[in-house]
């Protein structure tokens, strides 16, 4: 993964996919007009899906109490400290002029970091540069030139170190060759130790991608577009395919890539999906008239071109292409696009953007097969240019997705699902903070988190919201308190259950890392102009912080660096310094094993009832049809967790409830209820839908399970789907008993009719293939999806104002011209 950083690029071995989202066009930005008040209460039921639950709807005084100790019981804990830290504590100086530096943890645990230092200027027609490679063994305490192994060569910051995410020790660094047509690549398979270069027939247009299955199987496209292969780690490339447009690697060693039959990949929806899962040797068209495609868990995504033209639709298979069904989604236009924001084996988060430069759209949530959709969460903010949008993945609990809704009065606020898009709510008020400017009410108002979008819109927001799947139910994020998202500076704000509840735990921004699963998280106070001398540490999860001077001399600071994975008991602090002529690299590591004398044992756990407020309660705790008891660190213990700390869980089925599923396709929540009722233009109905290429019937009593959900017994609603088809054969051509006396006269009448009637059918079942089936016409029927959408939608957009925010201080959205930008 990459995280860019003012003068600093952090990469890690471990891969990131996020649902893998399609190439949208992203076109005008997330605007910033502002305006003076916000009613996020009086919105909230057209914000979200439901109203808070009973108990989360409490006084202000509620607390849940999810852990042992209470605020200020574990700070007498941190004393002591500074002489374990400052004999633990190395500086390590980089005598170079590079402008940037990439870092990459190579293996897991092994404590090797490269880090590799670029600096490059234009200079007439040529690009000059020098790059550095330099290697750690201990987490970055002492580094080692090692430059002299790639032979000096310059190596790209835009191609950096590809880094094999299977732990295998694999390292690739591609190089280029002065005044040659051809590029050099570096590899190393024992972790950086040593190098050898292998020349390729091509130069590469991105980094060089492994197979996640054998990581000596290699792809990549070249500069004009070729699709090339190697077998055996880069030694020797084979050119698949020409005119390649994108590719990405699927499972079980299969290869899917876009291909253009005119040689241009800008003429988007003309495009074919291709596949091979023998290298190269067999090549399939699995689909035609590609806009975009897309995988995410087990789902193969593409953006198809309707029969017009001018409309696309999602098709998804289950079975790398080879059949295909069309999502039950909006169709959308040229000034549209889609999304998938989350993606497993179970389900898919689809982002559907509204017509018109709104900056929103509607967020569907799949069935098991992602093919039927409903609507989870309508408003919710993307903007276009760039793709901003908030949607976060709460990686350390099952269900909880956090992202901003753009409302009404065009204010941004944030909301909150535990069960999967289920429902979305807004944060609850930390306790321990007061509402800002930008709320109406100065004792009711909702924590607000700032993501991506605070970050497009230049707030000073240096970190996006952190989890960690080995960090139970933490989450660490900047905020601010009120009615909507405010640009005044943001706090730190941290979460101990999910974002069931929240505390302050830092003023200001900050650059923060969970260490040790949670035991110990670490900041830094972020300032774009001040050098820094100090880290902030806590081993109570953000209760209680140690302040540690690292430094005589203030460093301006750059990033704050951790190994992947949250185990380890090391972090880098990078930045530089000023001196009359130069400035230079400095690298602050700080080993906080020595702080944690102990290692954990039985009694510094604690059981935990996930999704609870009340761990007695036989009836509490039940998220997506089962519990979870945990053990985890009391908040007064300071010891170690270690790496090989693993959660273990204790799941329990719950009887079924409604809340175990979603609203089926047609069907809608009303506000603070849980029931599920008919769209009203859909009364006595039927809904028709395509699957395996063929019309059929949908019946359905509103309801339709939750994927992955895994309640058993209880409530179960009933759904069943037929084949139109068969039904239409006998609804159609069933004769009408007929009298003795009229037979002989009706006999040509009858023939004639079944003649017109046969004609009619054959020309229906054109009818609905081509057109239905086919894509066209789905606008009408997908009008009534639309309807609660337009219900609350604003009628207009105000002008461009030039201020970036109101006087009270909040963001808002700010219209802009329509672009088309495409990735």
């Amino acid at each position: 993964m990459g995280l860019w950083l003012p003068g600093l690029l952090l990469l890690s071995a471990c891969a990131l996919t996020a649902g893998s989202d399609f190439q949208q066009r992203p076109g005008p930005l997330g605007h910033s007009a502002f305006e003076r008040r916000s009613s996020v209460r009086e919105r909230a039921a057209k914000i979200v899906r439901r109203s808070l639950p009973a108990w989360l709807a409490a006084s202000p005084d509620h607390r849940i109490r999810r852990r042992s100790a209470e605020p200020g019981d574990s700070c007498g804990a941190l004393r002591g400290y500074e002489p374990k830290l400052k004999d633990n504590t190395h500086l390590y100086t980089f005598n170079d002029l590079s402008g940037s530096v990439s870092l990459a943890w190579v293996g897991d645990g092994t404590g090797v970091i490269l880090a590799l230092t670029t600096f490059q200027v234009p200079f007439i027609m040529v690009r000059l540069g020098q790059s550095k490679l330099y290697r750690s063994e201990d987490y970055g305490k002492t580094f080692q030139d090692v430059t002299s192994l790639i032979n000096n060569t310059f190596i790209g910051s835009e191609f950096g170190i590809a880094i094999d995410p299977e732990n295998s020790g694999k390292v690739i660094l591609t190089g280029e060759i002065s005044g040659a047509q051809e590029s050099r690549i570096f590899v190393s398979d024992d972790f950086g130790k040593s190098f050898s270069h292998r020349d390729l027939p091509f130069n590469p247009l991105r980094q060089i991608t492994y197979n996640p299955e054998k990581s000596n199987v290699l792809v990549v496209l070249s500069n004009n577009n070729e699709l090339w292969l190697s077998e055996d780690f880069g030694s020797d490339w084979k050119k698949i395919h020409d005119m390649v447009c994108l590719v990405k690697w699927g499972r079980k060693n299969t290869i899917f890539f876009t291909t253009s039959l005119n040689g241009s990949c800008s003429d988007r929806g003309m495009l074919e999906l291709r596949r091979t899962t023998d290298y190269g040797k067999t090549i399939k068209t699995v689909a035609s008239k590609i806009y975009s495609y897309g995988l995410g868990g087990r789902f193969l995504f593409a953006s198809v071109m309707t029969g017009k033209g001018t409309l696309r639709m999602i098709h998804v298979s289950v079975d790398d292409g080879e059949t295909w069904n069309m999502a039950q989604l909006p169709p959308v236009g040229h000034e549209q696009f889609y999304s998938i924001l989350a993606a497993n084996d179970d389900m898919v988060f689809m982002h559907v953007d509204e017509p018109g430069d709104t900056g929103f759209g509607t967020i569907y949530v799949s069935d098991d097969r992602g093919t039927v959709y409903s609507k989870s969460l309508e408003r919710h903010l993307y903007t276009t240019t760039g793709g901003d949008t908030d949607f976060t993945n709460v990686t350390s609990l099952r269900g909880v997705f956090i992202t901003s809704v753009l409302a009404e009065d065009t204010s941004v606020q944030s909301v909150v699902s535990f069960d999967q898009g289920g429902e979305w709510v807004p944060l609850r008020k930390p306790a321990n903070t007061k509402c800002d400017a930008t709320a109406r009410d100065p004792d009711k108002c909702s924590l607000h988190i700032h993501a991506a979008y605070s970050t497009a819109m230049k707030v000073n927001v240096p970190m996006l919201p952190l989890s960690e799947p080995n960090a139970l139910g933490l989450i660490l994020a900047h905020g601010s308190v009120g009615d909507a998202i405010s640009v005044m500076q943001p706090d730190v704000y941290v979460s101990d259950d999910g974002g069931y509840t929240w505390m302050k735990a830092l003023d200001g921004p900050h650059h923060y890392a969970i260490l040790d699963s949670g035991g110990l998280l670490v900041a830094v106070e972020h300032s774009n102009t001040q050098a820094i001398d100090e880290i902030k540490f806590s081993t109570d999860e953000g209760q209680c912080w140690g302040v540690y001077k690292f430094t005589e001399e203030p460093i301006y600071f750059t990033g704050l660096a951790s190994e992947p994975g949250a185990r380890s008991m090391n972090v880098s602090i990078w930045g530089y310094r000023d001196s009359l002529f130069s400035q230079y690299w400095i690298s602050v590591t700080i080993d906080f094993r020595e702080l944690l004398t102990r290692d954990c044992v039985d009694k510094d756990y604690v059981q935990w009832l996930a999704h609870s407020d009340d761990i007695s309660d036989p009836n509490d705790g039940c998220m997506l049809g089962y519990k979870e008891k945990f053990l985890r660190l009391r908040k007064d213990s300071v010891c170690w967790n270690g790496r090989d700390y693993t959660i273990n869980t204790q799941p329990t089925p719950c009887p079924c409830t409604l809340d175990d599923f979603l609203c089926d396709f047609g069907y809608y929540r009303k506000e603070n209820s849980s029931e599920c009722v008919e769209q009203p233009d859909l009364k006595g109905k039927v809904l028709e839908f395509c699957l395996h290429g063929k019309e059929e019937q949908l019946q359905t009593s509103g309801y339709r399970k939750i994927p992955g959900d895994k309640c058993e017994g209880g409530k179960m609603p009933e759904r069943k789907e037929i084949d139109l088809s068969k039904r239409c054969v006998s609804d159609l051509v069933g004769p009408e008993p007929l009298t003795d006396n009229q037979a002989s006269k009706s006999v040509p009448i009858v023939i004639t009719v079944i003649v017109v009637m046969l004609l009619s059918i054959a020309a229906g079942v054109v009818f609905v293939k081509k057109y239905v089936c086919g894509g066209r016409f789905l606008v009408h029927r997908y009008s009534v999806l639309q309807q609660h959408v337009e219900d609350n939608a604003t009628d207009g957009m105000d002008d461009p104002l030039e201020s970036n925010h109101t006087p009270n201080g909040k963001i808002e959205f700010h219209h802009d011209s329509d672009e088309d930008l495409l990735e």
